[in-house]
């Protein structure tokens, strides 16, 4: 009798990384153009991850009722649904914007969700990610509006509201947020220095986003990675067992 052949490797081994794709931010035009980049990038992710991480802010705007979710990205909640049912991890960090996910991305697409930020074993290497908000030392408004959202109460009084309103509301809190941060400097100490201590304990890579700024920097042994966002950049990383890289999606036409 012939030796049975050894199981052939199934090439799954890459981690990838993105953050910060605002969906729901722009025209319909737009919104549509962004939403069919991120499709094709999964496209391409699908051949060789083994795991893929989401850094938050997948959207700029999402409240789940206890039957309804946002309308929209049908195409593109498909496709997230098909790399679990490949067997491919989705992990979602939340974001400053992804405060009231509930259980729909876990249960309807097989995804992970961590509302906090984790850390990984990665083959052999250590990772710290987070979203990256609230790590502004003098942004003290915003933690403890962070704590509101994230309050029970307060958001099951939200609830009570009909969808289209709280939908009204999200996008004006939303522009009125985003007037208000950018005049504020997010790249700086603060986060490097954070990421710089993460390190000092014995991580390899922090991977972050939240600024919109793509940035990869050696810090003594370990490296901080912020990934950029996908409104402007397209930003993503790549860490195949060996090394971390950061990229820029390049969408065909």
């Amino acid at each position: 009798m012939q030796p049975s052949p050894a199981p052939k490797p199934s090439g799954r081994h890459k981690t990838y990384f993105f953050s910060d794709a605002h969906l729901g931010l722009g025209s319909r035009e737009e919104d549509r153009q962004k939403e069919q980049r991120i499709i094709q990038f999964l496209d391409y992710v699908k051949r060789d991850a083994e795991q893929l991480f989401i850094v938050g802010d997948l959207f700029d705007y999402w409240f789940e009722y206890r039957t309804v979710v946002p309308k929209g990205y049908f195409r593109l909640l498909a496709k997230l649904a098909e790399l679990t049912d490949r067997g491919i991890r989705i992990t979602y960090v939340v974001g400053n914007h992804d405060f009231w996910l509930k259980d729909y991305f876990h249960e309807e697409l097989g995804m992970d969700i961590q509302r906090d930020p984790i850390e990984r074993e990665i083959r052999g290497r250590k990772f710290y990610i987070h979203h990256g908000d609230g790590l502004l030392k003098a942004d003290r408004g915003y933690r403890l509006l962070k704590r509101v959202l994230r309050n029970r109460v307060c958001v099951a009084l939200f609830s009570f509201l009909h969808p289209d309103l709280t939908g009204r509301i999200a996008r004006w809190s939303s522009r009125k947020s985003r007037q208000y941060t950018s005049n504020r400097r997010y790249e700086g100490n603060d986060m490097q220095e954070f990421a710089a201590k993460k390190l000092r304990e014995g991580f390899d890579y922090v991977v972050m986003g939240h600024n919109h700024a793509a940035q990869f920097r050696r810090i003594g042994r370990g490296f901080y990675v912020n990934l950029g966002d996908w409104i402007f950049e397209n930003g993503f990383a790549v860490f195949d067992g060996h090394r971390l890289e950061l990229r820029r999606w390049k969408p065909s036409r």
